[in-house]
């Protein structure tokens, strides 16, 4: 089994998938021995159009994060969860996401990556669930041996134009991983450690208010 086999693999899902508008199927591309693989939500309609991700106004944008830290395309792999431009570019729908779920699954056990960078919400549900991506973009984490660099989609940075200072400098924090430095990398549950604790301390916070006030009555 290899990459380029996948397409015709799945062909009857996207066969199904295609009659809600999109033209073809989309499929990952690039090296397939990368150490770093980026997973988007879905394509585009260029992506549509020309059978490859990334290649519209987002993907100029990820190739700028790409080469703000020495990278080019061809080193990386760059795949979506769903593989079929859903109508009207709206969000995947879970019966598509669960739809294409065997094949990005292959695609990962084939590409085995060092670092998975989730670009998005959706990619970031799926291997950090619970997390909020406006919380732990820039961060990254480690589960069952793999590191997982959360950013958002870049897509984000096209109507937010403030968003692409954001991005380039939590882009810095991927070229510390691929450095070798991982010091900032943390594992799932630190940061639901940290969230519990806080919680516990405005607790006890708000307890002792209630207390003092109570005894300032007496």
């Amino acid at each position: 089994m290899s990459l380029s086999s996948l397409p015709e693999k799945y062909k009857s899902v996207t066969l199904d998938l295609l009659a809600t508008g999109a033209t073809q199927a989309v499929p990952g591309w690039g090296n397939p021995n990368a150490e770093i693989m980026f997973i988007g939500e879905a394509p585009g309609a260029v992506e549509d159009k020309l059978a490859k991700p990334f290649v519209g106004p987002a993907g100029k944008f990820l190739d700028q994060l790409l080469a703000s830290i020495g990278l080019k395309r061809e080193e990386v792999y760059i795949t979506n969860m769903v593989k079929v431009r859903p109508p009207g570019n709206r969000d995947p729908e879970e019966s598509e996401l669960e739809a294409y779920k065997p094949w990005l699954d292959e695609e990962i056990q084939m590409i085995n990556p060092k670092v998975f960078v989730p670009l998005g919400r959706f990619a970031l549900g799926k291997f950090l669930p619970g997390q909020s991506i406006s919380k732990v973009h820039g961060q990254a984490f480690k589960r069952e041996g793999k590191i997982y660099f959360v950013m958002y989609h870049p897509a984000v940075a096209l109507y937010n134009g403030s968003m692409r200072q954001v991005m380039l400098a939590d882009m810095k924090g991927l070229k510390k991983i691929l450095d070798n430095d991982l010091s900032d990398v943390q594992e799932p549950g630190e940061k639901v450690n940290e969230i519990k604790e806080m919680m516990e301390k405005s607790k006890e916070k708000e307890k002792n208010g209630k207390n003092e006030q109570v005894g300032f009555g007496i």
